[in-house]
């Protein structure tokens, strides 16, 4: 998560963001109603101008805009980001992702290979989701209770559900577990760093498959 509330205004101001991030607080129910209706507001009137950039904005700009993409990583988890709120956002009222994604992707290719190649192709998008259940968040709750280590993931799915503080305990072990690397699935010291600063906790990498934070 990107905790930088000082960065030049984009959908939202930097009082915005100090006020999500609970910097920011407010002396009235109505100035908080207030703020949370501009939030809503901008993320949504936001949403709809990306459909004028999309089709508006020239190449040369939209390149100078992803130069980074591969170097820039707070840019890169923005991206990130952006898709994991669409799907959230459309899985909560009931609209399968599948009816933005599919489209979305059928509609650049084909485009991409008008512009780029002069060719008319023909696109076949597969989206398919499986999940299975490992273990519940009371689970992982009760590890840290017990001052058992639990994975990046874990604390960071824990730490978003709300119902749990994990900066309630002296330390948090974190150990990254599973695929052929300790640094698979986005999972690497920079992620750490930033769960860290959102958790405003101290890191300390001791190994290469593990770590604490620490609160302050």
């Amino acid at each position: 998560m990107n905790t930088d509330t000082d960065r030049d205004r984009g959908l939202l101001s930097p009082a915005d963001r100090a006020y999500l991030l609970g910097e920011r607080e407010m002396s009235h129910d109505q100035s908080r109603r207030n703020a949370e209706a501009r939030i809503r507001n901008r993320v949504h009137d936001g949403v709809l101008d990306f459909d004028l950039l999309l089709h508006a904005l020239s190449r040369k700009d939209r390149e100078q805009i992803f130069a980074d993409v591969h170097t820039d990583d707070a840019f890169l988890d923005g991206l990130r980001a952006m898709v994991a709120f669409a799907y959230v956002g459309a899985y909560e009222q009931g609209l399968a992702f599948e009816e933005v994604l599919v489209p979305a992707v059928r509609n650049s290719e084909e485009a991409i290979a008008a512009k780029q190649a002069g060719e008319n192709v023909s696109v076949n998008v597969t989206f398919d989701v499986e999940t299975e259940v490992e273990n519940t968040l009371e689970g992982v709750a009760a590890r840290l209770e017990a001052g058992d280590p639990v994975t990046p993931r874990q604390l960071l799915a824990l730490v978003m559900e709300g119902k749990h503080d994990p900066t309630e305990h002296d330390e948090v072990v974190l150990v990254r577990a599973g695929g052929d690397s300790p640094h698979d699935d986005g999972v690497d010291d920079q992620f750490l760093e930033r769960l860290a600063a959102y958790l405003e906790a101290d890191l300390d990498l001791e190994t290469e498959g593990r770590a604490v934070i620490r609160p302050r």
